[in-house]
């Protein structure tokens, strides 16, 4: 990757308008998504709500060759699921649903887990564990900081509960461009790596996995899935480096209540 692209207070302002567009798709999802809806009836409700509702465009649609404006990741699946008119929701399963955004030139990306229904215990946990080691993550921004302080903290959050981080995908820089410099491990040591600074921004994003964290890519070239075929969950926000901390660009309301409580 290039180098780091440090945003000035004009770029923060599209940034955060971009990020905010981009929670309001997760509003309008949550009285939408349900039992016996295809990821592909997903994907289309989500384009035509950034397209025609908030005049924005959906960044992930032709990128890499993708042809969709989400990412759909249920149960096994890790991460890059592919919309489908025959993969239907059913009770009991946990998707991620990761969508990105482009407004004034400037991208936000955010995925949010998705209980279906009655879903298990144990599912459950993976999912609400994954979601504590974001926002403990999270909460080490701020300028002076290293990137290995996000990563060990995430790692340390999931192993403690049983669980393994996958390794072959990461955060990373935002902006213009999707991805940019710096990449964001979601496992490593404290106090190593890039240094902080106010004004960067870029994606905290684990995906942690019920059994091990081997992982491997299904013929479509596109879907990830854990090797022994158990759960993964993952969450997603972007971030921006504040004066004196962060401030997560693309807050969800419910969210609101976590960050004042910091």
């Amino acid at each position: 990757m290039s180098e780091i692209i440090i945003k000035n207070q004009t770029e923060i302002d599209f940034m955060r308008t971009s990020g905010q567009l981009l929670a309001d798709v997760f509003s309008a999802l949550d009285t939408f998504i349900a039992v016996g809806q295809s990821t592909l009836e997903i994907n289309n409700f989500v384009e035509d709500y950034i397209t025609n509702t908030l005049n924005a465009r959906p960044a992930s649609k032709g990128q890499y060759g993708f042809a969709f404006v989400l990412n759909p990741s249920i149960n096994e699946v890790v991460c890059h699921g592919v919309p489908s008119s025959t993969q239907k929701l059913k009770n009991g399963d946990i998707i991620n649903i990761d969508i990105t955004l482009e407004k004034n030139g400037f991208i936000a990306d955010s995925s949010k887990m998705y209980c279906i229904g009655e879903v298990s215990p144990l599912a459950k946990r993976l999912v609400e564990t994954t979601y504590e080691a974001l926002w403990l993550a999270i909460k080490q921004v701020k300028p002076g900081a290293k990137l290995g302080d996000i990563g060990a903290v995430i790692q340390h959050h999931a192993e403690q509960h049983g669980y393994s981080v996958v390794r072959e995908f990461c955060g990373h820089g935002i902006g213009r461009q999707m991805h940019e410099a710096p990449e964001v491990l979601h496992f490593g040591k404290k106090d190593t790596g890039v240094t902080l600074q106010e004004g960067m921004t870029f994606t905290i994003e684990p995906m942690i996995n019920q059994g091990t964290a081997k992982t491997k890519t299904k013929r479509d070239g596109w879907t990830v899935v854990t090797r022994d075929k158990k759960l993964s969950a993952q969450w997603e926000h972007t971030i921006l480096v504040t004066k004196d901390g962060f401030e997560v660009l693309t807050l969800r309301q419910e969210e609101k209540e976590l960050v004042l409580k910091d």
